[in-house]
């Protein structure tokens, strides 16, 4: 796929960190604006069944046998599958683009496209970084009531060691949260929002808006 022949002029794009409110953001900009909200694993809409072979990271979950072998993994392990996970998820986002941004609207993505991607099919002012503190995705990964997270905490305090099993998977994370990781994307050349607890939704809309011009 050359990703030269593809360009969103209608498409708003937000990458981060975790806890810095890329969800939130696209949700009240679609709403605001009567656009679209791809929100976040939108991805996970893509019709069709996906091939192991060309999908092995996407598929890993779907085609484990016993879950406790996904916190088992090495923290490298754990690190390798996530980036492969969203390079995977960038190749159906790109599929599913087009179609959605036919449709007319303003187009609001909780993207996994990356950072060298964007800048090829989008305008610069398009696209949006918003960061949390690492230490914040770190301490408060399991504080979300999602399900994903308390099944994952479950699966932990069901270790024979849920100490030893707790120290391995945030080493993981730590792997994934890096300092090196959020300063990338801080000097990547666009737009920046940074957490602020003090800050409203309608601040952040603000700010946001800003950002993408509109």
């Amino acid at each position: 796929m050359n990703n030269r022949n593809m360009f969103f002029e209608n498409a708003y794009f937000i990458i981060g960190t975790s806890y810095a409110g890329k969800s939130t953001m696209v949700k009240e900009l679609a709403k605001k604006h009567g656009g679209i909200a791809c929100e976040e694993n939108y991805h996970d809409n893509y019709p069709g069944e996906l091939d192991s072979k060309e999908f092995p990271c996407l598929t890993y979950t779907r085609d484990l046998e016993d879950w406790h072998d996904f916190i088992r993994r090495s923290p490298q392990e754990y690190k390798d599958w996530i980036d492969g996970v969203r390079r995977e998820c960038e190749i159906l986002e790109l599929r599913m683009l087009p179609e959605i941004c036919n449709q007319g609207k303003k187009v609001f993505v909780d993207t996994n496209i990356c950072v060298e991607t964007l800048r090829e099919i989008a305008p610069l002012d398009h696209t949006l970084v918003m960061l949390a503190d690492p230490e914040i995705s770190l301490n408060r990964f399991f504080d979300r009531p999602d399900p994903e997270k308390q099944f994952l905490y479950k699966l932990i305090m069901e270790e024979p060691d849920p100490e030893k099993a707790m120290d391995n998977y945030r080493e993981g994370l730590k792997l994934i949260c890096s300092r090196e990781s959020y300063d990338e994307l801080q000097d990547s050349g666009f737009n920046v929002i940074c957490r602020d607890e003090d800050r409203t939704i309608e601040q952040t809309v603000s700010l946001a808006e800003k950002a993408f011009g509109l």
